[in-house]
């Protein structure tokens, strides 16, 4: 719990969905005062919170305020959680610029590569807060998240280094029963990450929204979750972050130790929305090109997502 001595931070979470509901919620329930920012789900979160399902215990998130926008919040806050998916034609900066005050720490729980210097060149003078979630949480209905497995999170500051309002951040998020790692270079773990998420998550689409046991469930599929990764670790070692083979051999068997769902990329592909392509694979082809790495099976999967996209964004005829 936060420490009497200090004021509880003031929090807002900015795309509060799954993600930003969930940990959000755990932020909340260490003693921290948050906020959300919430458009889709307006009504319902402002009327009766966020029913939040997990294994680790049910409980319900009443945020302390809840926005249509940042540009409603009426205090800078001490931490800003920014949610969102960088995707195609999405400013970030734009959308949290209303309620970063001098003072405010960004914190952005984001997945793939690439993804931060966008935020660093808009807010210079702010701390920026990198974060990996290792968790598997779907909104399931208007206000109600499905936590499935897993919480951890990685953080660091961006470029690198911990500083103590980031330790005091990891704290709260101890306090409220998750793990918690701070990281001096908080990119060698996002490098291991992509791992999995290069794999998974344009596989998943391609095969037409395919759960994570369907895509290893033959032995074609298996082999080409390893060729991808494979690939993939060339990309990373070109820039500096080395990884064992041994660590494909690993998440694989993990992933089929685990309840079968479906990633993030496939749900948004079902439901219409944009994909996030380039912080998952877009940018890591775009290093391999720079550095000389033949990457065919990467290649191959950015450009048949790139044309699904543009299929879904295409105007209807007539």
């Amino acid at each position: 719990m936060v420490d009497s001595a200090e004021a509880p931070p003031r929090v807002l979470v900015v795309g509060a969905g799954a993600i930003g509901a969930f940990y959000g919620g755990q932020l909340a329930r260490a003693g921290a005062q948050v906020s959300v920012v919430s458009r889709a789900d307006f009504e319902a979160v402002q009327s009766v919170g966020y029913d939040i399902r997990s294994p680790l215990g049910d409980f319900v998130f009443r945020p302390a305020q809840v926005l249509r926008s940042a540009a409603d919040c009426p205090v800078p806050p001490d931490y800003l959680l920014l949610c969102v998916k960088t995707v195609r034609g999405l400013d970030r900066a734009a959308l949290i610029r209303d309620a970063v005050g001098p003072h405010t720490v960004i914190v952005l729980i984001a997945n793939g590569i690439g993804v931060e210097q966008e935020l660093a060149d808009a807010f210079p003078h702010n701390e920026l807060v990198s974060v990996l979630a290792y968790v598997a949480v779907s909104r399931t209905g208007r206000g109600t998240v499905q936590h499935h497995a897993l919480g951890a999170l990685a953080m660091g500051n961006f470029p690198r280094g911990v500083t103590a309002r980031t330790e005091r951040l990891a704290g709260l998020f101890r306090a409220a029963g998750l793990s918690c790692e701070t990281q001096d270079d908080i990119a060698a773990s996002r490098w291991h990450k992509c791992l999995w998420n290069i794999a998974f998550n344009p596989i998943s689409v391609l095969g037409g929204a395919l759960d994570t046991r369907a895509i290893l469930a033959p032995p074609e599929g298996e082999a080409f979750v390893r060729r991808v990764m494979q690939e993939m670790c060339r990309v990373a070692a070109a820039n500096g972050y080395p990884m064992d083979e041994q660590v494909i051999e690993g998440s694989i068997r993990s992933t089929r130790a685990m309840t079968p769902y479906k990633t993030s990329m496939a749900l948004d592909y079902e439901n219409g929305r944009a994909l996030e392509i380039d912080p998952i694979i877009g940018n890591v082809v775009r290093s391999a090109r720079r550095h000389g790495v033949a990457v065919p099976s990467l290649e191959a999967l950015h450009a048949l997502l790139c044309m699904v996209q543009d299929r879904a964004e295409a105007p209807a005829p007539g």
